[in-house]
């Protein structure tokens, strides 16, 4: 597969954000979302995909190609920059955890895609497909989340329409400079788990409310299902 392939691919995979942040943003599918509580499902969801790919790829590869005390910085750095990230935002009045926590999913598996794609692998269509998926949800999460604070429509809508160039731009760097790099993508992939584990803990989780139902609890334990489907699937 070529790299423009390639890129092609990440953007694909990368688009499914602000398609998610459409359904989001659509006033009838939005009201019936909070009707049945299918927001609160998709919440979860989303959570569980991220701690998926914590658990089934990001920290194993890390364990794989980094040593053990490498892998401990890197993975408590990665908790504590994005503490302070998060309470720097939040002294703003911003809420972006499920944003933040998508682009931390989704850079390191970009970057994934690029590397396996340079090293010949043939997992590169399974692998933007499972990160389409995973964006979807998470890209409608937090839209409504990001929604609830202090910024501008318009200004929401630009990041999310330039969320997507995340990928290709991951995707080049996986496939041109870290391919034969695996120490590298290990310790970064570590650092990003620390940050999902921080923000998926801190606000992902708790923010995810229900009134009535104990249903959307299972959206966690569907988003971590499709993760273990992809990582064996790929593995």
């Amino acid at each position: 597969m070529t790299l423009e392939a390639t890129l092609g691919l990440a953007l694909m995979a990368g688009l499914a954000i602000p398609a998610g942040a459409l359904i989001s943003a659509h006033h009838r599918l939005r009201s019936y979302c909070f009707e049945h509580e299918i927001d609160s499902f998709v919440s979860y969801f989303g959570g569980g995909a991220l701690l998926a790919a914590v658990a089934l790829v990001l920290v194993p590869f890390g364990m794989e190609h980094a040593h053990v005390a490498s892998a401990a910085v890197a993975f408590l750095i990665g908790g504590l920059v994005f503490w302070q990230i998060s309470s720097w935002l939040k002294r703003r009045g911003t809420t972006v955890a499920q944003f933040l926590g998508m682009l931390l999913d989704f850079i390191p598996e970009g970057i994934a895609l690029g590397a396996a794609v340079a090293t010949g692998s043939n997992v590169a269509y399974l692998l933007a497909l499972l990160i389409a998926l995973q964006n979807m949800p998470e890209g409608f999460a937090s839209f409504h989340e990001m929604r609830q604070g202090s910024m501008s429509l318009g200004r929401l809508w630009a990041i999310f329409l330039l969320a997507p160039l995340a990928g290709p731009l991951a995707a080049w760097f996986g496939f041109a400079l870290l391919a034969a790099e695996d120490q590298v993508l290990a310790l970064l992939m570590l650092f990003c788990s620390g940050g999902i584990l921080y923000l998926i803990f801190e606000d992902i989780a708790p923010g995810a409310h229900m009134t009535r139902e104990t249903l959307p609890a299972m959206g966690s334990v569907a988003g971590f299902v499709l993760g273990l489907i992809g990582a064996m699937l790929i593995h």
